[in-house]
């Protein structure tokens, strides 16, 4: 499976993951604002029934008459006189104990054919919980169902219409429905640009990865063939002496050290990508940890006619790690040191400047080109791949002095250095 179809197919991974988190997000929120419109709506006629509930028990509370006779006067029991109900809407249809309604002209006969109330059965079930109720498909009502005080085995069910309700409900469910389309929809086009932004980074760090491994392949490769053809021809002479395969030896050995430096700048590497190196911070004094780290480089520097001069004036104390630093200034120092000539000079001076700490590592050696100061921290880049051999350089360096910087929440670029080398400047938080 090549590149593009591995990113291909984790873009579709992800545009489906988001697809359905938006999806399930947007359902949830439906079913949420839908549930509590439903509960507003019916709240004011549930209200209503338990008041009609409450008067009932109220004002006709007793033990219900012995006789269980079917049928109540008119006198004893005139529920519009008697007990005129708290809301218009609700009609009380009593029912006796032979599971007939007694209260039918009470109720009015255009209520009672009209909403098809002769169809009306008794249902057990509920009595005491408010339910739903509806009337040749059309006519939609809450209801309650209460024992009837004053007789028998006769109960009262207490209807109230909620076709508006119902109607209300039923147009903000289409709304829902609608909007949850539409939604859905334009969530489709937010997992397409979502997808596409995440998977940039895997991209940049899939092609990170496939050319630090050539780039590691490649410098592996060459000192490990100088080695092995310089060991089989070694082997090729097994009576020579020493002193005569001197230079053959003193080779290997070169390029076994470049290989151990290289290996162990890899290490590095890898462990800062993987945060496995933890940084160990205390009070650190730049200018005393510069000065006392540049006095052997000051020697090696006259030794090949150079000149290293130090301006540290930050006397600022930070907290960093001594060793990592020490590293940094190393690997700073070596380069200025390869690509310097004799009576080329090198600068290292400190100061504060905008309440940070500025180190710069200055040189006059042979400058490097503008596109070279844009890459020059990548990995394995080298203005000069043919120089940078001779002189022993992997281009691995500075990505990782980058490293150390970044580490300290800080930043490092470099510049050119008029008239001619190179400024590498870093700020460091005080």
């Amino acid at each position: 499976m090549n590149k593009n179809k591995v990113i291909r197919h984790q873009q579709l991974r992800l545009i489906l993951y988001n697809l359905i988190a938006f999806t399930l997000l947007f359902g949830l929120f439906g079913a949420i604002v839908f549930g509590q419109m439903r509960t507003t709506l019916f709240a004011k006629p549930d209200r209503d029934l338990t008041m009609y509930k409450s008067i009932i028990e109220s004002r006709f509370g007793g033990s219900p008459l012995k006789d269980g006779s079917s049928e109540r006067s008119s006198e004893r029991f005139r529920f519009g006189r008697v007990m005129p109900p708290p809301s218009p809407r609700i009609i009380p249809v009593q029912w006796n104990a032979k599971g007939e309604i007694a209260n039918i002209q009470q109720i009015g006969m255009l209520n009672y054919e009209n909403y098809g109330l002769e169809n009306l059965k008794f249902d057990p079930s509920t009595i005491g919980v408010i339910s739903n109720l509806t009337m040749k498909g059309t006519y939609h009502f809450r209801t309650l169902t209460v024992p009837d005080p004053l007789f028998k085995d006769s109960y009262i069910q207490l209807l109230v219409d909620v076709d508006t309700e119902h109607n209300l409900l039923g147009n903000f469910k289409r709304i829902i429905i609608i909007c949850a389309a539409v939604f859905i929809l334009l969530s489709i086009t937010a997992s397409i640009i979502l997808s596409r932004k995440t998977i940039k980074p895997v991209i940049r760090s899939w092609e990170k990865q496939v050319e630090f491994v050539e780039n590691a392949s490649h410098e592996l490769r060459t000192p490990l063939t100088i080695i092995q053809n310089k060991l089989e021809l070694l082997q090729t002479m097994p009576d020579k002496k020493i002193v005569d395969t001197f230079e053959n030896i003193a080779l290997s050995l070169s390029e076994t050290r470049r290989l151990s430096r290289l290996t162990t700048d890899l290490l590095t590497l890898a462990r800062a990508d993987s945060t496995e190196t933890q940084l160990e911070k205390q009070p650190v004094d730049i200018d005393e940890l510069i000065h006392d780290m540049c006095s052997p480089y000051i020697e090696i520097a006259e030794l090949s006619d150079k000149h290293i001069w130090l301006r540290l004036t930050s006397k600022a104390r930070i907290q960093a790690d001594p060793a990592r630093l020490h590293q940094l200034m190393v690997i700073l120092l070596d380069n200025a040191l390869k690509y310097t000539k004799e009576h080329d000079s090198i600068g290292i001076s400190t100061y504060i400047k905008e309440n940070r700490v500025f180190i710069e590592v200055s040189d006059t050696g042979i400058g490097i080109s503008e596109e070279g100061l844009q890459r020059v921290f990548d990995r394995f880049y080298r203005e000069d791949r043919a120089r940078s051999r001779e002189n022993g350089g992997s281009g691995l360096g500075l990505s990782i002095a980058q490293w150390i910087v970044h580490s300290h929440h800080g930043t490092i670029q470099a510049l050119h250095n008029h008239p001619k080398g190179v400024i590498i400047r870093i700020r460091l938080p005080k």
